[in-house]
């Protein structure tokens, strides 16, 4: 019988409340002991009551736990721009951790984030749900094993409306910078609400259990209809690798769900998968005729990946989605970013002001019809000559250096101070980020 995981959650709200009710509620919770949640706002959650019967401490900041408690596992379901800070923390007191995507809102973080990960002989999972699904790990091993042929042009896109009240939730949704600290958070549909997407298509792109591949340039343009900083609506094309190109298409400016949808093309089969069509799943058609279907990918509640950290604890074995796993959908989002002369506007005439149980929704006329468009066409909106487009820079994005630390062996334990578990197996990388090229001129309108 394997040891029970003690586990803190730092995020009880959102996202956060569906870690706990797996840890209150789910089959395999036996394994796992709750010593602590951390939330400077826990009413907010509808279990508190739940958690204070149980006799589970309430604390008000994961700080104030470490300060006098110890967990084997942290599960971190904060703002995205503390990830890092979280995870930073939790290594440092000895802590496995379970971070909820994305990884990191500057790419100046990866490199301390690897190098705490590496000291302290622990595990960091990032939770792209998608990542730990045997569809896409079955689709993944296909993509190393050559099965598909080599990849040619991948294609994303995720339509999801989003009304005021998304936005006034909390105070940094939407923000380009934290109000109180400055730090980076840019808050958007790629780095939030469709970050599980954009990942994947680098993920399935590595040749390893938790590799990926990376962008090597970025072509933004943004855009917004909703009275934010950042942006609401996003069209970026980049090349992954050396020649893949691959392109994705976001929105919350939209007046009705579409996606995720997504179109991977290989030398071999095109692979593909549309949300509304539910039952088929993600599936392969061969140039040949065959069909090959992978199956439903993890929806957003599933618990795989909080049981896979689990095991890994218990076992050793490096978690599926880790930190350099994660590192291409932040390379990414950060490029974009800076590919964008600025957030463009939609014209005032074309967007509607819709009320709704979730406050008003504004959306822009025909504009899924010209995101569609342009998914279909991987062209940009200036591309297409639409009136609103406006052409971003093309930035180029350095790969990352890698080289190989092994592990001390020396080091054998997870934490608990038993010796009953296992360090990482796997030897691990360093990832050093370098600065992006400077920017290409800015093309021509056509």
């Amino acid at each position: 019988m394997r040891d029970v995981i003690s586990v803190v959650l730092a995020g009880i709200g959102g996202y956060g409340r569906m870690y706990l009710s797996h840890l209150l509620d789910g089959p395999e919770a036996r394994a796992c002991k709750i010593v602590g949640v951390a939330d400077p706002l826990p009413q907010r959650c509808d279990r508190l009551a739940e958690v204070q019967a149980r006799s589970i401490p309430v604390y008000e900041s994961l700080e104030s736990f470490y300060e006098t408690q110890h967990a084997d596992l942290a599960i971190i379901a904060t703002p995205v721009h503390l990830h890092s800070k979280h995870i930073l923390l939790a290594l440092s007191r000895g802590s496995h951790v379970l971070c909820e995507k994305p990884l990191a809102s500057s790419m100046n973080d990866i490199a301390e984030l690897i190098e705490s990960r590496d000291a302290a002989h622990r595990h960091v999972a990032i939770g792209y749900q998608w990542s730990f699904s045997p569809a896409i790990r079955q689709l993944k091993r296909d993509v190393a094993l050559g099965v598909l042929g080599k990849p040619l042009r991948m294609r994303t896109m995720v339509l999801w409306p989003r009304g005021e009240e998304y936005y006034a939730r909390n105070g940094w949704a939407g923000r380009v910078n934290d109000l109180e600290t400055g730090a980076p958070v840019l808050d958007s549909p790629l780095h939030n609400a469709c970050a599980h997407f954009v990942h994947n298509m680098f993920y399935i792109l590595g040749d390893a259990r938790d590799a990926r591949a990376y962008p090597s340039d970025v072509t933004a343009e943004l855009y917004r209809a909703n009275t934010i900083e950042n942006y609401d609506t996003a069209v970026v094309r980049c090349t992954i690798g050396k020649d893949v190109d691959a392109m994705m298409v976001a929105s919350h400016a939209v007046p009705k769900r579409c996606g995720p949808v997504f179109s991977y093309e290989f030398e071999h089969a095109t692979v593909s998968y549309d949300d509304a069509k539910n039952s088929e799943g993600v599936t392969a058609r061969f140039h040949d005729g065959r069909v090959k279907s992978y199956g439903q990918p993890c929806a957003s509640n599933d618990p795989t990946k909080l049981w896979h950290m689990v095991d890994c604890i218990c076992t050793g074995d490096a978690p599926m989605c880790g930190i350099e796993a994660a590192a291409a959908q932040t390379a990414l989002v950060c490029a974009a970013q800076e590919s964008a002369v600025q957030i463009g506007t939609f014209p005032t005439s074309s967007v509607v002001m819709q009320p709704g149980e979730n406050g008003t929704l504004r959306w822009v006329q025909q504009l899924e019809t010209q995101l569609k468009s342009c998914y279909e066409s991987m062209r940009l909106p200036s591309e297409a000559r639409l009136s609103w487009g406006k052409p971003g820079n093309r930035v180029e994005v350095e790969p990352p250096t890698l080289f190989l630390v092994p592990v001390n062996g020396k080091h054998n334990g997870n934490g608990n101070g038993n010796g009953k578990a296992h360090a990482p197996k796997l030897t691990t990388t360093v990832f050093v980020p370098r600065v992006p090229a400077s920017r290409a001129p800015l093309a021509e309108p056509n």
